[in-house]
């Protein structure tokens, strides 16, 4: 390799750390919130029905323009809509850190969903754009897939640590100077790239339907556990979000210019790993939410020591993502590791549903998070391989969207389902005269075997609808350069 080569690699190497920095940071923030929630809610006078606003405002905003800025970043360039984000998400981050009324938090927390989704919609797109070695790209998508799956456990752990031991603004305070550092890097190293233009695009009202349909419906799932499934508000908000979201995918079939173009859904790869990304992030969070309960309310860990507890989760993770995950794509293939992660997980889940009311960590709890880790470990990056497998340059950025908004609708629906019906068995298991912590455990147990059943179906679904990508021989060639704008992605 020539000097010049080398220098090339090497800008390109750190310009991939500023986007992975970036992304954990977006992704802690969904998380560590939890953990201070109490504090927030003491400090600032919350009633628990407003309290659920700190983290609702960011979620929905969140889930509900990843798509749109996807495709608008493909439109008027990726790096302009990622430091766009950026500076809103640092901004916001201080508005967070300064508040003293429940008012401004709530605004800052929407205000951070939006630079969120901003930010984090283009990224995976840029770093398929970076690199154009199958060995390079295989690195660095598990690289970013150990960021995107180790940012909950990390975001608990920091929580707890800011929180206890400094005060609950500094889990705000903590993102500005990343924000930063993060965009005096990006301007320099990160490429420019000029999209077609708005009016290549610029499908207003298709995107004034999918976002209000993503909105609604991230809406509705965050507010199950409180209004229940049968409600009026839950059938009634769900409905609207649904006819909303059909509008939407009938006025891209009709627009000469849509702003998700359907011919992308002729790839089986993308359909099918967007399903299972959506099954997949739904099953999870039968672990992730209600294994942290299952630590403080069960075992009586605190929040600090319910973070060290799921630390191996992310240590196992970072060692399979990073050391082994690469290499085991590039020679079984990513639909065969995929299947691999999947059952490991299934596997987990089915641990967790095992677990005692008096469980011993290294025996009951340990066992399940090491395979949990391993498990998505092998999975994360491989299933981002296979939706990212037929993007193009002018659809990078909305492929990439693409697979963010299935992550977080999965994640929702997930968390609504989850929580109701872990309330609910526990509920019938006190009628039945079971002690409270034997009842609770049950509810958890009822959820831990209905998520492995979910991640079971998403591995069905991966054998039967997904095939690995062929890799060329060689480096891919550079992406063509030009002054001239690039084709219409409609």
């Amino acid at each position: 390799m020539s000097a010049v080569e080398q220098e090339s690699s090497r800008r390109r190497w750190l310009a991939f750390g500023v986007l992975c920095s970036v992304q954990l940071m977006i992704l802690i923030d969904t998380s560590i919130v939890s953990v201070a929630l109490r504090t927030i809610q003491e400090d600032l006078r919350f009633s628990q029905s407003s309290l659920a606003w700190t983290t609702n405002a960011y979620t929905i905003a969140f889930g509900g323009l990843l798509l749109l800025s996807g495709r608008l970043g493909d439109l008027m360039g990726r790096k302009r809509m990622f430091l766009a984000g950026v500076v809103l998400f640092t901004a916001a981050s201080f508005l967070c850190g300064v508040s003293q009324t429940q008012g401004l938090l709530i605004t800052g927390r929407l205000l951070q969903g939006v630079g969120a989704a901003m930010a984090a919609a283009v990224v995976m797109g840029i770093v398929i754009m970076l690199f154009r070695d199958p060995a390079d790209i295989a690195k660095a998508i598990g690289a970013f897939s150990f960021v995107a799956a180790a940012g909950g456990s990390i975001g608990v752990l920091a929580g707890g640590v800011l929180t206890e031991s400094i005060s609950w603004h500094w889990i705000f305070f903590i993102n500005v100077p990343i924000g930063i550092a993060a965009t005096v890097f990006a301007i320099p190293l990160l490429d420019d790239d000029r999209g077609p233009g708005l009016r290549e695009g610029a499908d207003w009202l298709g995107a004034g339907l999918v976002t209000g349909g993503l909105m609604l419906g991230v809406y509705t799932m965050v507010k199950v556990p409180e209004h229940g499934w049968s409600s009026a508000h839950t059938l009634g908000f769900g409905a609207l979000s649904i006819v909303l979201l059909g509008a939407f995918v009938a006025r891209q079939a009709a627009t000469a210019n849509p702003l998700m173009p359907l011919r992308i859904f002729k790839s089986r790869n993308l359909s099918g790993a967007n399903l299972v990304q959506l099954l997949l992030t739904a099953g999870m969070f039968g672990f992730n939410f209600l294994s942290a309960l299952y630590l403080q309310q069960v075992l009586g860990y605190g929040p600090l020591k319910a973070g060290f507890a799921s630390l191996p989760v992310a240590v196992v993770l970072a060692v399979v993502s990073l050391a082994l995950s690469p290499r085991l794509n590039l020679r079984f293939g990513s639909r065969n590791v995929l299947l691999a992660g999947l059952l490991l997980i299934a596997g987990a889940l089915v641990l967790a549903g095992r677990a005692p009311v008096e469980a011993e960590y290294w025996i009951d709890v340990l066992p399940m998070m090491v395979l949990l880790g391993g498990g998505a470990g092998l999975s994360m990056p491989a299933v981002m391989t296979l939706a990212m497998s037929g993007a193009t340059p002018q659809d990078a950025g909305l492929v990439s969207a693409l697979a963010g908004t299935t992550g977080m609708v999965g994640g929702s629906l997930g968390l609504a389902v989850w929580t109701a019906l872990a309330a609910g068995r526990t509920t019938d298991l006190l009628a039945d005269g079971r002690a409270p912590l034997e009842a609770l455990n049950g509810g958890f147990h009822y959820v831990f075997y209905l998520s492995a059943g979910v991640v079971v179906v998403s591995a069905v679904v991966a054998f039967l609808m997904l095939r690995t990508p062929v890799a060329p021989a060689g480096p891919l060639p550079a992406p063509a350069t030009t002054d001239e704008p690039a084709a219409s992605a409609g």
